[in-house]
């Protein structure tokens, strides 16, 4: 388990904390033991902008509850371990939580592959598994009692996706690179899913490795392949550097991501014109009325960050377990956690609204993000 000493400095100044968030004389002092968290995400590497604003969010929610009452009496500590979007990692991380630090959940997990190699543990000990930061399939339709998502999963982005190019961009000639791990074949498989309602499949799939930015043969096989569109499933660097040098080769495709990407990050390193969106499972938090929206932009603003989708996404995780937890007695109790998190939605309709469809059932509110440029 690595400490946070490798956040950029940005971030570090609104973190404020060192490995665990321990209640200081600035926050109320609460007898009862605290609620431990264990959060395994990326602190370093070339997805770290993700695991650090993730951590932010959940952070400023966090410190809220800690200086008044906590909940019911408990302090909350979030341990956070970096794994730097390496699976290995995150399963030595894990291990720390469950056999060291006893923690009662693990909590903003980030990513499909390091949480595909912490399943084993998580089928064994029945630890809740909490606001996971990934849409794939094994976490959103399974019969896995203990976990709890927010977000909307990846099938709903990529049909959102594919909607979008085939009926509003008019494309038929759809391609796809690919991170070559769990994640990536996940959301593969969505697509193509998604692309066999209109009778479709990808004229070409191109591959690259996780938390690496050799995209040059992806590129080349796809340039070769005429796509006039391209689902790009990766982090924000090695898809920026693809969007880039797709331009500087004459490649101008429509390009789509899913939620993970960050978009925020993707379009600050986009250097040219082009033509994306990406899908999110929050709002803007900058365009937003709702409550929580402006609860958010509120509590930010000693931080000295802009506000974005990740941040708000890891404070509104924060919330929904902080307003399930006030529902269990103390001392917290993982099942009650778990039941009274199954009625968020019913508890809150503010948050509802955030992340219910009330238009598809079952399917959870998809949003979107442009980068435009001519």
């Amino acid at each position: 388990m690595l400490t946070i000493n490798h956040l950029t400095l940005k971030v570090l100044n609104a973190l404020l904390i060192t490995l665990v968030l321990i209640p200081t004389t600035s926050l109320a002092q609460h007898t009862q033991p605290p609620i431990k968290l264990g959060m395994s995400t990326a602190l370093t590497g070339p997805a770290k902008q993700i695991g650090e604003q993730l951590a932010l969010g959940s952070k400023i929610y966090f410190d809220k509850v800690n200086k008044t009452q906590g909940i019911n009496g408990q302090n909350i500590d979030l341990i956070l371990a970096d794994d730097g979007y390496e699976p290995k990692n995150t399963v030595v991380n894990t291990r720390q939580f469950l056999y060291t630090e006893k923690i009662h959940a693990i909590f903003g997990s980030m990513g499909t592959p390091t949480a595909h190699a912490i399943k084993p543990l998580l089928d064994r000990h029945r630890i809740p598994f909490l606001m996971p930061f990934t849409g794939a399939d094994f976490l959103h339709n399974s019969s896995m009692p203990n976990v709890f998502n927010l977000r909307a999963s990846y099938q709903d982005e990529a049909i959102e996706q594919i909607n979008y190019l085939i009926k509003e961009r008019n494309h038929q000639k759809i391609g796809l690179i690919i991170q070559a791990d769990e994640f990536g074949y996940m959301v593969e498989s969505n697509l193509i899913t998604a692309l066999e309602e209109f009778g479709i499949k990808p004229i070409e799939v191109a591959r690259f490795r996780r938390n690496s930015s050799d995209i040059s043969k992806a590129l080349e096989t796809l340039k070769q392949s005429e796509v006039t569109a391209v689902c790009m499933v990766g982090t924000y660097q090695p898809l920026a550097e693809f969007i880039n040098t797709s331009y500087e080769q004459g490649f101008k495709p429509d390009f789509t991501s899913v939620s993970f990407v960050s978009s925020h990050d993707l379009f600050a390193l986009v250097k040219h014109p082009a033509n994306i969106m990406v899908t999110e499972v929050v709002p803007n938090p900058n365009k937003c009325e709702n409550a929580w929206c402006n609860s958010f932009k509120e509590d930010i603003k000693p931080y000295k960050v802009t506000p974005n989708r990740i941040i708000f996404e890891g404070y509104l995780n924060a919330a929904a377990l902080v307003e399930a937890a006030k529902e269990c007695p103390t001392p917290l109790n993982n099942q009650c956690l778990l039941i009274q998190l199954n009625k968020t939605f019913d508890r809150d309709s503010e948050l509802a609204a955030l992340f219910s469809d009330p238009d598809k059932d079952k399917i959870k509110k998809i949003y979107r993000s442009y980068y435009k440029s001519n």
